[in-house]
């Protein structure tokens, strides 16, 4: 008896790791800030993040845009075997001075969410540097006018931020900005009401997972990035563990 009920845990074991290993449907939305030596906690060392292109393009991934991945929602378009989605939260001018060039060599494209008011100070994008990365590809997107926690705020000041945001980052590129990253990660009801209202397509959240159409389009959840301790491996392990979450989520919550 006790073998039996030995042979059936492991065959019932067995089962569950083979679920875990089977693709989740979602799409790794990894979250970088700056590419720079800076030793931040945000601040990602261009050797590194190279390793990090290096290998996502030796594992056979494409990267797409958040456009891409709500066309291919609608039926619009495919998706490619392995897609994943590059972004960079803030703007800082070292996306385009270092990380595009990078990115380039590997064959990426990204998405920036640019704070709108901060565009031309020190160490952020000038809008001549947001055009050009938007020339070569790259899908620009909303992280507010002045960077603020949109959860601590009046409704005016977040409908303010939500909307000035879009309408400057429009204004200035002569194209339509349909996505958006909640700063500090912060969102509730009334944050995504707002990007509703002010004509947003879809949100990126700070949310641990894979990014999926299937789930609310203003929670997106992503794979944070920040300055690696062990390498490589911490890289590798980032992305297993969101696709653990998003196996996993479902029967946790």
């Amino acid at each position: 008896m006790m073998i039996r009920i030995i042979k059936m845990a492991a065959a019932l074991m067995l089962v569950f790791i083979l679920w875990l290993l089977m693709p989740s449907g979602g799409v790794p939305i990894l979250a970088y800030h700056q590419v720079s030596s800076v030793p931040e906690v945000y601040s990602i060392d261009p050797d590194q993040f190279e390793e990090h292109m290096r290998y996502l393009e030796s594992h056979g991934y494409t990267a797409i845009s958040l456009a891409e991945l709500f066309a291919a929602k609608s039926g619009v378009q495919s998706l490619p075997p392995k897609p994943v989605i590059i972004t960079f939260d803030d703007g800082y001018d070292d996306n385009y001075l270092t990380a595009l060039p990078i990115m380039e060599k590997y064959g990426m494209k990204g998405t920036v969410f640019v704070i709108a008011g901060q565009v031309g100070q020190p160490g952020y994008l000038t809008w001549d540097q947001v055009k050009a990365m938007q020339a070569k590809g790259t899908e620009v997107g909303s992280h507010t006018y002045s960077h603020v926690a949109l959860s601590e705020i009046s409704q005016p000041q977040l409908m303010d931020e939500v909307t000035r945001s879009k309408q400057m980052i429009e204004n200035n590129l002569a194209r339509p900005v349909d996505f958006f990253a909640y700063p500090f990660g912060q969102y509730n009801i009334d944050t995504i009401a707002a990007l509703k209202q002010a004509g947003y397509t879809g949100a990126c959240t700070g949310l641990p997972g894979l990014g999926t159409t299937t789930d609310d389009a203003y929670q997106l959840k992503r794979v944070n990035i920040p300055r690696p301790k062990y390498g490589l491996w911490e890289f590798r392990l980032r992305l297993i563990r969101a696709h653990l979450y998003a196996k996993l989520s479902p029967l946790l919550w």
